[in-house]
């Protein structure tokens, strides 16, 4: 079959497909413990759906605008200004189906043929994809495993050339959980600036964060605006409100870049769904609700981060790490466990699906096939008996 050069390199979702794989195992009856799925294990909270099913009896099924509802755009950017602590334009606010159509739109309208854009490593295996589907090319920068794989301008200035044209920064970091400070954040944003490179900030995970700079994780909008050069900032409901499925992001970007990405969205996919803007709208305007919401989910997520990394540290000595600060990964190498058959974490991670029924993902979706990627976003229950049947599938490795 012949296809156009557009798809030609273009694969399915690592992620996605061992996610497919693990429900399909457990539609079979095997009994899998499926840790590689990037989503909340919990409902959406309920005003936030009350809020969508009001609003689809209220007859808020017809088309909006291709960039969202005004009403949504602009509580999307009143609660990007107390982030900021200044005024948001609302006209830079384009409301997507997801943060992947929000990606999209911002690497196909960015990029082109000839241009180089920096993928900070390990990163989001969509990354490389969607830069490629815009027949530029990405170019990975990665940091050390000791500074949790973060880089800064010495890396970024060693990778980039006369094409560079932009880079991708995702904190806090899908697969790693490592979250940049303001202080590092201001460092490279500063070297973009001063290269005219346009930062690409995926903040997806953003309201998911463990550390001390706030109640959230530092971001671009943490910066005086007289700093920042050209960006777009990447965000969303799927993650912070556990609304993967609602399929709800946004971009926000000066007012002129972001008719543009509303001109390509009104000939890709028209508006994001009525009803999941109506169910969106509520989550950023009923802040009391959504704030003790996500709090709630939080705190979880933290007490299961803690409990996996002490488990690890028990059942899996010696075994590196990135100890996450946001996020819900826990990123850790498994090369030593390597042999003459398994010769890569993909290898591993089908062997202990196959003999343990544990799905992780194998770190060549990232980057780096010495490492894997094991998400807690799930009970402890199922947490504790991964973790003690990857324990008892690398002891019956070490015996063979």
């Amino acid at each position: 079959m012949q296809l156009s050069e557009n798809i030609s390199t273009l694969k399915p979702s690592a992620t996605m497909a061992v996610s497919s794989l693990a429900k399909r195992l457990a539609s079979e009856g095997r009994d899998i413990l499926d840790l590689s799925a990037g989503e909340p294990d919990f409902d959406t909270p309920a005003f936030i759906c009350d809020a969508a099913v009001d609003g689809i009896r209220a007859g808020a099924t017809r088309y909006t605008p291709p960039a969202g509802t005004p009403q949504l755009r602009k509580a999307i950017a009143a609660h990007l200004a107390g982030r900021a602590g200044r005024d948001i334009d609302w006209e830079g606010v384009v409301v997507t189906a997801g943060a992947k159509q929000a990606l999209f739109n911002s690497i196909f309208s960015l990029f082109g043929p000839g241009d180089e854009v920096l993928i900070l490593a390990p990163y989001w295996t969509t990354y490389p994809a969607l830069v490629g589907l815009a027949r530029a090319q990405p170019v990975f920068v990665g940091g050390d495993a000791s500074n949790d794989f973060k880089v800064g301008p010495d890396e970024l200035e060693a990778a980039s050339t006369a094409k560079t044209r932009g880079m991708v920064l995702n904190s806090p970091s899908n697969p790693t959980g490592a979250v940049y400070t303001t202080a590092e954040l201001a460092e490279i944003v500063a070297w973009a600036r001063g290269r005219d490179v346009w930062i690409l900030s995926d903040e997806i995970y953003r309201s998911i964060y463990y550390g001390t700079e706030g109640h959230a994780a530092p971001g671009l909008l943490d910066l005086p605006e007289a700093d920042l050069g050209p960006y777009v900032l990447i965000d969303g409901a799927s993650k912070c409100f556990a609304m993967t499925g609602w399929r709800l992001g946004y971009t926000y970007a000066s007012a002129e870049l972001s008719k543009k990405f509303a001109a390509l969205q009104s000939q890709m996919t028209s508006n994001p769904t009525t009803p999941a803007q109506v169910a969106m709208l509520a989550a950023y305007t009923n802040v009391e609700a959504a704030d003790a919401a996500v709090a709630e989910m939080t705190a979880a997520f933290q007490r299961r981060r803690d409990m996996v990394t002490t488990r690890i540290r028990e059942l899996l000595p010696g075994v590196e790490f990135v100890d996450p600060v946001g996020a819900f990964y826990i990123y850790f190498r498994v090369d030593s466990f390597f042999d003459d058959e398994v010769k890569d974490a993909t290898a591993w991670c089908s062997k202990l699906l196959e003999g343990q029924g544990v799905a992780l993902v194998p770190g060549a979706a990232f980057g780096d096939d010495r490492w894997v990627r094991m998400s807690f976003a799930t009970s402890d229950e199922v947490l504790e008996k991964a973790l003690a049947r990857i324990a008892a599938g690398v002891a019956a490795g070490a015996a063979a």
